[in-house]
């Protein structure tokens, strides 16, 4: 009786070991197509995520609890789908370089490998990655199940209407007696209004723009000066409209019919009227959409204006603004005093808690709807506290805050795209007062995976055009431009309320962390951590469990070889990472760096004190940015970069002088770099060291390429297969050749007027600079210089074998044989020469449209029709033995800055009013002559960015 037991007990245990099996291997064998399945699940959460955003259905806060779990496994689902997606990657890139494929990967906890007879479409996966993956996709789809199923208990239907928010509509009156600090504002504005302010008026009225961010007081102003009476006294007509949702030229609330009769009302109001038409809070970013306005407007008397309040930039531009004013905060005094009058209701208060209550009106950073906000919070607290603890709380923790102060900044947020909600979110990582990189900022929302590419364009393009819109809203400002192009924005700033209210946005997913202070904060949420460590820190710990962490953003100034190798381990805990900032002096980056499979963006600021990269960085196939600033200590690359095919920026910070970093020989594979600031090649003794010729096949490089170590490049044929020429996309080039001995100076000269020589340079350059040339010639074999068409920048520095420079420097040689140079040098804007310590003398030529031959049938006047018809700036610097410029340079019509300095006989014969030559210099507008600036004339017309 008991064998029958046991019998039928085995066979039921044989059939379950079967069962389970037969799961095991369908498991295996559909993770293909369960990995398909979950790319599109993950396509339709972001869907969901984003239509409840822009419902605004995170108010309730079942709602909130529901969609944050929504959100925790989107992210879940994009690490498993990442994790898949680099073995892959590692699968394929072993399988070139012939290594035996490995492709578990430290995300994955390696299992005993299943028998191989089990069949897959993709194979060279081994199978216990495709085992764990399985089993995360099931997890995973039992929690969406179950998250799913609450999501009517919680409330959540996506088909009710989207909640309606609108801004209110605004009226032309205004209490005067509560304006305060706008007074030289006011003052501006009315010169503008009455015609006293010397606007050029091309039709019968003028667009006054007041552009600013949300709650900067533009309607205020505008309100204003409307009631002033100099200007009731001064115009026939006045109108205020308050464009949202009366006119809504960017959504269009009104039909055809409707604009028609508005339009039709507006024209016969003006007909031969002198008019002031206020056009407040205005949206209009297409100017087709502002076409009908400008023709119904046309029937007012000249000198009718219209004043735009907007806080885009953009809509400033298309209405055709021939004066936008930027609205900036009040002064701190002038905060105080909006804040003080509803604060206190009394002197005896005031005295009380007036040194809190600076402290409080400070944190308001000049918006008057804070300073109000924050004084109607108090009226009612009378204990010091109270106010301290309000004191210490984040803006966006008060109450009623998100009611009054972010009332608006919420309106503009809801107007953004999904995309751009996201990448505006993702600045609060950064301190409050950091100043972001516009290009830095570009590369981390690409990191975090927020863009999507688009046809025939590129990634890097299509987040730009994100950024320029979320600056012409306003979100961020203190601008700092471009030195070589005033219209893209280098760098800028968040307002402190903006990034309180950046915060507010994320305040579940990005936390800031300030040393010991804050460590008892719950981190477990985290997916962006901004975490400064102190001294006095001995534990991380507490922030080990931001296992999901994306962002982690390390600062330190002061950091024990303890703490960094505590530091280094904690890698084994944030294996989601996207983006790693490194600011604190750790002096090596441990081997564990290859846990984090994930990275993208890599930023090694100027207070690391890392020298080399281990070789397990390579393993990072993910990893599309690598940014190192400390170039004071760093020296090497790792020798197996090739294998990081992903990469498109390698960045070093830009500094003058030579940088010895080795890179590594391979590096010509990675094709899909679209950065690459600097190349260093190595000596003929430098083992590790890569070639010229690495370049070859790098042709998506833009931006600026500078090449350190051109006295290395000793074959000619190395020279020419770094294949310049087909860098069609870059702008800037910079050929750094290094000084070497003096017995070595006859070598070289040869051997650099051949390298210069070989080169073909890039078609479409703008800036060109050639540092430390030993050839005793410029450009002896490229006619091609002087015919770049985008060249606007071109500096020649440290060429001391020079002395003469003649027609070889425009291209053109001394040929028997007719031909018509055309335009040389079309472009160029700013053309500078610096110690060059020989060079003696600078041949001429006369412009002219005809042939000249000597007594020898030489050519000395070919056919040409300009010489550097656009050039602003020239600059000599340094170069004491020249004696005289050619009048080229002298009489191009757009000059209007010339500096000379360290060049004594230059100087003695242009000085103003004794060098024999004064005369051919004396018209342009700003001349400097060792050090000594000299304006002779008004203020000239040129371009800055091209003279400073």
């Amino acid at each position: 009786m008991a064998d029958t037991l046991l019998i039928d007990l085995f066979k039921q245990l044989g059939s379950i070991a079967v069962q389970l099996a037969k799961q095991e291997i369908n498991l295996l064998v559909g993770v293909d197509e369960e990995v398909q399945k979950l790319q599109g699940k993950l396509g339709m959460i972001k869907a969901m995520l984003d239509d409840a955003v822009e419902r605004h259905a995170m108010k309730q806060r079942t709602e909130k609890l529901w969609l944050e779990q929504l959100q925790n496994q989107y992210y879940e689902m994009d690490d498993i789908l990442d994790t898949w997606n680099t073995a892959r990657i590692r699968a394929e890139t072993e399988k070139e370089e012939g290594k035996p494929t490995d492709t578990s990967t430290p995300a994955v906890v390696k299992k005993k490998k299943v028998c191989s007879f089990v069949p897959s479409p993709s194979c060279c996966f081994n199978l216990s990655l495709r085992h764990d993956v399985g089993h995360m996709i099931r997890k995973l789809n039992e929690k969406l199940d179950m998250i799913f199923k609450d999501k009517a208990t919680c409330g959540i239907d996506f088909n009710r209407q989207p909640e309606v928010v609108e801004r209110p509509t605004t009226t032309s009156f205004v209490d005067v007696s509560h304006i305060i600090g706008r007074d030289t504002y006011r003052d501006e504005l009315l010169r503008n209004l009455l015609g006293v302010g010397g606007l050029e008026e091309r039709n019968s009225y003028c667009v006054i723009s007041l552009v600013g961010m949300d709650g900067i007081g533009k309607t205020t102003l505008a309100q204003l000066v409307y009631n002033h009476p100099d200007v009731q006294a001064h115009f026939q007509k006045r109108m205020w409209i308050s464009i949202i949702k009366e006119i809504d030229l960017e959504h269009g609330p009104l039909n055809d019919t409707e604009l028609e009769t508005l339009l039709r009302k507006i024209h016969d109001l003006i007909m031969d009227k002198k008019f002031f038409l206020v056009l407040d809070d205005v949206w209009i970013e297409d100017s087709k959409k502002w076409e009908p306005f400008k023709h119904a407007l046309k029937n007012g008397v000249h000198g009718s204006r219209i004043l735009v309040t907007t806080r885009k930039h953009r809509a400033s531009e298309v209405m055709g603004s021939v004066h936008p004013i930027n609205l900036e905060v009040l002064s701190g005094e002038e905060c105080w005093s909006i804040f003080s009058k509803i604060a206190f209701s009394n002197e005896e208060q005031l005295k009380y808690l007036e040194d809190i209550g600076r402290k409080l009106a400070s944190k308001c950073k000049g918006l008057p709807p804070a300073a109000k906000t924050l004084g109607s919070l108090m009226q009612n607290k009378r204990s010091r506290e109270q106010w301290n603890k309000i004191l210490d709380s984040h803006m966006w923790e008060l109450e009623d805050i998100e009611k009054g102060l972010m009332a608006p900044l919420l309106l503009s947020y809801y107007e953004l795209s999904s995309t751009m909600r996201r990448c505006f979110s993702f600045c609060a990582v950064f301190a409050k007062d950091y100043r972001f990189s516009r290009d830095q900022s570009v590369l981390h929302w690409i990191a975090q995976g927020y863009i999507e590419s688009k046809a025939n364009m590129e990634l890097e393009d299509i987040v730009e055009e994100y950024f320029e819109k979320l600056a012409m809203r306003s979100f961020f400002q203190d601008f700092w431009h471009d030195e070589d192009n005033d219209d893209k924005i280098k760098s800028c700033k968040m307002h402190d309320i903006v990034h309180d209210f950046a915060q507010f946005m994320s305040k579940n997913e990005s936390f800031e962390i300030d040393g010991d202070k804050k460590l008892e904060i719950d981190c477990q949420s985290a997916r962006h951590l901004h975490l400064k460590i102190s001294k006095e820190m001995q534990r991380l710990e507490s922030i080990y469990h931001a296992k999901s962490l994306r962002t982690l953003f390390l600062l330190s100034h002061d950091m024990d070889y303890e703490f960094e190798m505590l530091l280094s381990n904690s890698f084994h805990h944030f294996k989601c990472l996207r983006t790693l900032i490194l600011d604190c002096p750790i002096k090596k980056l441990l081997d564990a760096v290859e846990n984090l499979i994930h990275l993208r963006c890599l930023f090694i600021s100027e207070n690391v004190e890392i020298v080399e990269l281990p070789e397990t960085f390579c393993n990072l196939c993910n990893l599309q940015t690598l940014k190192i600033e400390n170039h004071v200590c760093f020296k090497k690359l790792p020798q197996g970069m090739s294998k990081q095919i992903n990469l498109r920026h390698l960045i070093f910070n830009d500094h003058y002088y030579s940088n010895d970093v080795v890179f590594p020989k391979g590096i010509g594979k990675l094709i899909g770099l679209r950065t690459l600031s600097e190349f260093n090649i190595g000596d003929k003794n430098d083992r590790e060291g890569c070639k010229l010729g690495e370049l070859k096949n790098l042709n998506q490089l833009r931006g600026t390429l500078k090449i350190y170590g051109m006295e290395n490049v000793v074959n000619v044929d190395e020279a020419h297969n770094a294949q310049l020429k087909d860098k069609i996309h870059l702008r800037g080039l910079v050929l750094m050749f290094e000084k070497l001995a003096f017995n070595k100076r006859e070598e070289r000269m040869e051997n650099d007027v051949k390298v210069l020589t070989a080169l073909e340079l890039p078609p479409n350059l703008q800036r060109l600079s050639i540092r430390g040339y030993k050839g005793n010639t410029i450009y002896p074999t490229l006619p091609s210089l002087g015919q770049l068409p985008f060249l606007e920048v071109l500096g020649i520095d440290g060429l001391d074998n020079v002395k003469k420079v003649g027609y070889e420097f425009l291209g053109i040689k001394d040929s028997k044989n007719k031909k018509d140079y055309g335009i040389i040098f079309p472009n160029l804007k700013s053309l500078r020469f610096l110690d060059m310590e020989n060079w003696e003398e600078w041949i001429g030529m006369e412009v002219t449209g005809e042939e000249e031959e000597n007594d020898n049938g030489i050519v000395t006047n070919p056919i040409i029709t300009k010489i550097m018809p656009r050039l602003q700036s020239l600059k000599i610097i340094a170069c004491n033995k020249l004696k005289s410029l050619p009048n080229y340079l002298l009489t191009a019509p757009l000059l209007k800055k010339l500096e000379i300095s360290g060049s004594r006989l230059l100087r003695e014969r242009y000085q103003r009013g004794t060098g024999e030559n004064w005369h051919k210099i004396s018209h342009i507008s700003i001349i400097r002559l060792d050090w000594k600036w000299v304006q002779l004339h008004d203020e000239p017309q040129f371009d800055s960015k091209y003279i400073n």
